[in-house]
């Protein structure tokens, strides 16, 4: 069952081939054997058990409470859970258990859905690869994956496994990965600048951003106010669609949620695609993309136009102002946001007592690592009387002008733009780490950035593996609130390319009978 969609589990359930006990347990048994990925930072296995037992006698009784009911689901450590440690992968809010929980996880959990867990990111998500969190950086499921083991003629799990493994992108690093290791079928990730789509694309799975104010925030541990929005890891687009058709809606928590959203997200299945036109931004050619990634975005814009759509060329002039702007805006709402933890209401507190400001220094230092210091030290400095004109109201000018430049794309008849997710496949941690955090964000989120800065949904979707063996997505970004028919073109475009199942039969012993015959069946083909 494991190697399924979340809407073929689902069906399975409603018929009584397995029962949500029996899918907790296989998904808690598939956690425990891929601990190595350090997917998870806490797994509510006795929480999600007993959530199992409610949604089987729900099923016994024929009162279903949705496509999610008894669906295994995980969330990203930056969403408050009530009773479960919320940590932000960060000393500062190490053993912190909130008293509620944050829309989404109430939405999920009204819906009948399995918690399994709280996944591993960057502390407080700032960061491109999920590395620099306090237990440790996420391993990437594909470094143990057949397909790319064969191609560098490794050997199996155990040997030389800290210097082959490949990192997964980030900040929602452990979502993707759990979702990509059959942890779950589904999971929450946050997205300011591509924390969702980035690791979705590294590891094989759909990442969704959806518009913003169509999700509710509430709950969400802020990075930046005005960008965050919370992302969607499935392996299919299909249910991607699902889960955000439960997510989405106003919030009277959260002021920046739309009174009226789109009220279905159920998916057409798209046949003709000679209506559609589909933009190639010119400027997203860059020099450091690879040779690979920029050979199959070519392929996929002939693919669309071998079928009929209008594909054209597009300019999104001010994209190359994005990764400065984006610094410069993320850093001054980090330091405003990061304020809150002083070690008076919550969190980490120091020992010294010999005066406030000496706490709040030392509580502070302890409680957060090198990355989180230096954007607070940076937006700081921006927001300084003497520097606010020249910096942060200018960011907020160049910032209208790149929304204002998807406007004018879209309203020129482009329904969708096609573009990379990446640079490239995902890369050794090794290598990873010689570059420091603000290089390997800037290039982490090159062409996922500006997509939050106009507030607009974007899906990566997985197209083919690299020469490697290693996933490669490409990003398809909508028009404001028209999240629906993104999405229907991001399936559309994912049923052509029939993107294959990772194999890691070799890492999961006796779990691998669990997908003997799903991974022969499993298609996209929705």
């Amino acid at each position: 069952m494991l190697g399924r969609t979340l809407r073929e589990v689902s069906v399975a359930l409603k018929q009584g081939q397995i029962t949500p006990t029996e899918l907790c347990q296989e998904c808690l048994s598939l956690i425990k054997k891929t601990k190595f990925l350090n997917a998870y930072i806490t797994v509510s296995e006795e929480v999600a058990l007993k959530q199992a037992e409610e949604s089987e006698e729900r099923y016994k009784k024929g009162h279903s409470l949705g496509e999610l009911d008894g669906i295994p689901v995980a969330v990203k450590d930056n969403f408050s859970t009530t009773g479960i440690k919320t940590t932000c992968a960060s000393n500062m809010l190490k053993g912190y258990v909130p008293p509620y929980n944050a829309t989404v996880v109430q939405k999920l959990l009204d819906q009948g859905a399995l918690l399994m867990g709280k996944t591993n990111l960057d502390e407080f998500a700032m960061g491109s690869g999920s590395t620099d969190g306090v237990f440790g950086p996420v391993k990437n499921p594909w470094s143990y994956s057949k397909q790319y083991r064969e191609k560098k003629k490794q050997k199996p799990h155990g040997e030389n496994e800290d210097t082959n493994w490949l990192i997964t992108g980030g900040s929602s690093g452990g979502s993707a990965a759990a979702v990509s290791a059959f942890t779950c079928f589904a999971a929450l990730g946050s997205d300011t600048g591509g924390s969702t789509r980035n690791p979705a694309a590294l590891c094989g799975v759909v990442g969704l951003k959806p518009t913003y104010g169509l999700v509710s925030r509430h709950g969400l541990i802020p990075l930046v106010n005005s960008m965050d929005v919370p992302g969607i890891l499935t392996r299919c687009v299909d249910d991607a669609a699902t889960v955000l058709g439960v997510l989405a809606g106003h919030d009277c928590k959260d002021s920046t949620t739309v009174q009226d959203p789109v009220k279905s997200f159920i998916l057409p299945s798209l046949t003709d695609v000679s209506k559609l036109c589909i933009g190639i931004p010119k400027e997203y050619l860059v020099p450091e993309l690879s040779s690979e990634v920029q050979s199959l975005w070519s392929k996929a814009a002939k693919l669309f136009e071998s079928e009929g759509a209008k594909v054209i060329e597009v300019s999104l002039p001010h994209t190359s102002y994005s990764i400065v702007c984006y610094h410069v805006l993320c850093t001054s709402e980090v330091a405003s946001n990061m304020a809150r933890f002083d070690g008076l209401e919550y969190g980490h507190r120091c020992d010294i007592n010999v005066s406030t400001e000496a706490m709040y220094a030392a509580t502070r230092r302890e409680g957060f690592n090198d990355v989180v210091r230096g954007r607070i030290l940076s937006g700081n400095f921006f927001l300084l009387k003497e520097n606010y004109e020249n910096y942060f109201i200018k960011a907020q000018k160049v910032r209208r002008l790149i929304a204002n430049d998807f406007v004018n794309v879209f309203n020129s008849g482009v329904d969708v733009l096609l573009t990379p997710t990446t640079l490239s496949e995902a890369v050794p941690y090794v290598e990873f780490i010689k570059e420091d955090n603000r290089t390997r964000s800037a290039q982490g989120d090159i062409f996922t950035q500006a997509v939050n800065m106009a507030g607009l949904p974007a899906v990566s979707v997985p197209m083919a593996l690299s020469n490697q063996g290693l996933p490669i997505g490409l990003q398809f970004i909508g028009r404001a609130f028209c999240d629906q028919q993104l999405l229907t073109v991001a399936k559309w475009f994912e049923k052509q390319v029939q993107f294959p199942i990772i194999q890691l039969q070799e890492i999961m012993g006796d779990c691998s009978s669990v997908f003997e015959n799903d991974l022969a069946s499993v298609s996209l083909k929705q």
